[in-house]
């Protein structure tokens, strides 16, 4: 049983607690308070990100690219049926893998000895630069000599969900911010009433690991992707309730606001200011949403350009859909098409199969987006990506030792393929090369560290400076271990 004296101790110490230097602003007479609370709400996050950067010096020098627009392939496409002309492989078809080439690896699926897979589609040059591209790419192929092709990108990881962490967020862990929330955490937004870091998914999936592909991590929750829907309305909830008015909406944002600048001002949590900013922002979107993303707003060229058909959910719409954001100012627009995972184990996962399908139905998109955004003269300023999260063997995914109808590959992180256009990379240029079967690098081998730095150094950012401290240590996109711009590819 506690005796008086405790007691008073322990009122005093209670009181003690609760008068934070939040009460002395929310209670001081001479207006010190309300001062504070007034520069608080509907800009805070914008104002962070304007404080933070000027506090970073950034941009530290002046950007090739103004925007992104990254078009990841999810399940990993194979390099050797698109990209790496490899007569030697051709050559190989169907004798046993060589003993080095197993020895101390490690693979999702392969077990015992496999069979050395040949490319399976026939591959031509093409443009001035003479890129060697598969003739599943046929649309694509007539725009080489505006793409810079690296072919040893590399990753440390061969299972999908910690390998496409790695090429988003850096790490191969949960928790940690993507690029998209790098950017915009750095850089801001063009446009006030869209997010500045848009997702489009296509291909009836989400990615393995989802949501955290787009995070924020441990940036403020502002900072993370805002996925958008093809079909219907491009956020869900976004729409007033029924029987609502957009001017009682008014009144009902500015209520909710004035009370959690209140609750900010009482427990100082920063995620207060987040809510009141989406909040503002959905507010905006309604308006500012539907008609960037109304791609019936198109010229009929325009659409069959792309093979874009309004009211549908497909990745030649989210190619579109990219062009009108970029346009619009969103800074960076993430595409993630489902269904890539090529081991052959059904048709859909197959070489011989699915493979083919998701070829015819992204090639065309892509050729179009690149042209459109040429011909608008947007291409110079806008950053496209192309890539995977790893690669496929130059082995076939044999799981039983008996040979199956379907073709397939397996996972391989030691070198595979991502392609670059615009933004202020070289055209026409191919930086890396494997062996003759491309399994390994044998020149300019490129780590996903490297590859960010790059991406991060066209936007005007030195990947060193873009730091912010979590845990002990001053977290950056490119992780602990050094990281270097690839300077060739830069035009």
């Amino acid at each position: 049983m506690m005796n008086r004296s405790s007691l008073i101790q322990e009122a005093l110490h209670s009181s003690l607690q609760n008068f934070t230097r939040r009460h002395f602003l929310r209670e001081s007479t001479t207006g010190l308070g309300a001062f504070w609370l007034a520069l608080q709400g509907t800009q805070a996050a914008k104002a962070k990100t304007a404080e933070g950067a000027a506090a970073m010096g950034l941009p530290h020098h002046p950007p090739r690219a103004s925007r992104v627009i990254y078009l990841h392939m999810v399940g990993a496409p194979s390099q050797l049926e698109l990209f790496e002309h490899k007569p030697e492989l051709r050559k190989l078809h169907g004798r046993p893998c060589p003993a080095e080439f197993l020895e101390g690896k490690r693979f999702a699926f392969i077990k015992g000895v496999p069979e050395m897979l040949g490319p399976q589609f026939p591959f031509a040059q093409h443009g001035e630069c003479g890129a060697w591209i598969s003739d599943r790419l046929p649309h694509f192929a007539q725009h080489v000599d505006d793409v810079c092709f690296i072919k040893t990108i590399q990753t440390d990881q061969f299972n999908h969900g910690p390998a496409q962490l790695m090429v988003h967020t850096g790490q191969a862990r949960l928790g940690y911010p993507s690029i998209g929330s790098w950017v915009t955490w750095g850089l801001g937004s063009e446009n006030d009433d869209l997010p500045g870091f848009i997702v489009l998914l296509s291909g009836g999936r989400p990615p393995r690991v989802g949501k955290a592909l787009w995070s924020a991590g441990f940036l403020e929750s502002v900072y993370q992707g805002v996925q958008c829907r093809g079909v219907g309305s491009p956020v869900l909830h976004i729409e007033n309730p029924e029987g609502t008015s957009r001017d009682e909406r008014r009144i009902m944002l500015d209520t909710l606001g004035d009370l959690n600048r209140q609750a900010y001002a009482e427990w100082g949590d920063p995620e207060t200011l987040t809510r009141i900013a989406q909040y503002e922002m959905a507010f905006r979107m309604q308006a500012a949403a539907p008609e960037a993303m109304e791609i019936g707003r198109e010229s009929p060229a325009t659409l069959e350009l792309y093979g874009a058909e309004p009211g549908q959910e497909s990745f030649a719409n989210n190619c579109l859909l990219a062009r009108r954001l970029a346009e619009r100012g969103v800074r960076f627009i993430q595409l993630f098409d489902w269904g890539w995972d090529s081991h052959g184990s059904s048709q859909a996962e197959a070489l011989n199969g699915g493979f083919q399908d998701k070829c015819r139905q992204v090639d065309r998109p892509i050729a179009a987006l690149l042209a459109d955004l040429k011909q608008r003269g947007m291409l110079k300023d806008t950053l496209v990506i192309f890539g995977g999260e790893f690669g496929r063997t130059p082995m076939r995914e044999m799981r039983t030792m008996q040979r199956a109808a379907l073709v397939g590959r397996d996972h391989h992180a030691s070198a595979f393929t991502f392609w670059l256009a615009g933004g202020g990379v070289r055209p026409g240029f191919t930086y890396g090369q494997t062996d003759p079967v491309g399994y390994d690098p044998v020149e300019n081998p490129v780590p996903l560290r490297d590859f960010h730095a790059t991406l991060l150094h066209l936007l005007g950012v030195e990947h060193e400076k873009l730091t912010v401290p979590f845990q002990g240590l001053r977290q950056k996109l490119t992780g602990v271990q050094p990281a270097q711009v690839i300077h060739d590819i830069v035009a």
